[in-house]
């Protein structure tokens, strides 16, 4: 049990790897809720689990707090302040508004933030070129989901299991039930220290 937010949460915690789960019962107002890190959460994955009728909402740190973007869609990242309240996470909190996707009924939550040689979240400009720019992780990229937020686009995952070289070309779309589509060129290629679009 988490008292650290304005809703008591229940948080199943792994401060090793940057992961938490939470639940909580939302109350369709503006609220904190406590998330059991010591860093704030980069990307979280809200779900109303009682109603069909929403989706997974991802609150993301490179995208405002203001806006919010959906992993059941390839829609860019929206304005919706009543979904996080328009207010950034910090190391023990996370805000929800009074949008009935992220604060009505029973509430889920998958919170990520980073771990140095392990994860990462963040951004990057594409240049719309076949090579891109570099993008620095500090690590060997093994998984990568990417989502364009401006314009539309698909949720794409790559990793080097599927891809037996560095050339990262075999490719998941998180917000469809297609297929494993290798599209005839390269995603990204998997760096020492990061990836190259």
């Amino acid at each position: 049990s988490n008292t650290d937010g304005t809703i008591t949460s229940q948080v199943s915690a792994n401060t090793d790897y940057g992961f938490s789960i939470v639940t909580w019962t939302g109350t369709s107002a503006n609220a904190t809720i406590g998330h059991g890190l010591n860093t704030a959460p980069k990307f979280i994955i809200l779900k109303r689990r009682d109603s069909s009728s929403t989706g997974m909402y991802v609150y993301h740190s490179a995208v405002s707090p203001a806006k919010t973007l959906y992993l059941y869609g390839d829609t860019a990242a929206e304005t919706y302040a009543a979904a996080y309240n328009n207010t950034a996470a910090t190391s023990s909190l996370f805000s929800v508004g009074s949008a009935a996707a992220t604060n009505s009924g029973d509430m889920l939550a998958y919170c990520r933030s980073e771990v140095s040689g392990y994860s990462k979240f963040g951004s990057y400009t594409g240049n719309g070129s076949s090579t891109g720019p570099v993008v620095t992780t500090g690590f060997k990229v093994r998984w990568l989901l990417v989502k364009r937020t401006d314009s539309t686009g698909n949720w794409v995952i790559l990793d080097t299991e599927r891809n037996t070289t560095s050339s990262l070309s075999k490719s998941l779309y998180a917000d469809t039930n297609d297929a494993e589509y290798t599209p005839g060129q390269v995603w990204a290629e998997a760096l020492s220290d990061g990836f190259q679009p």
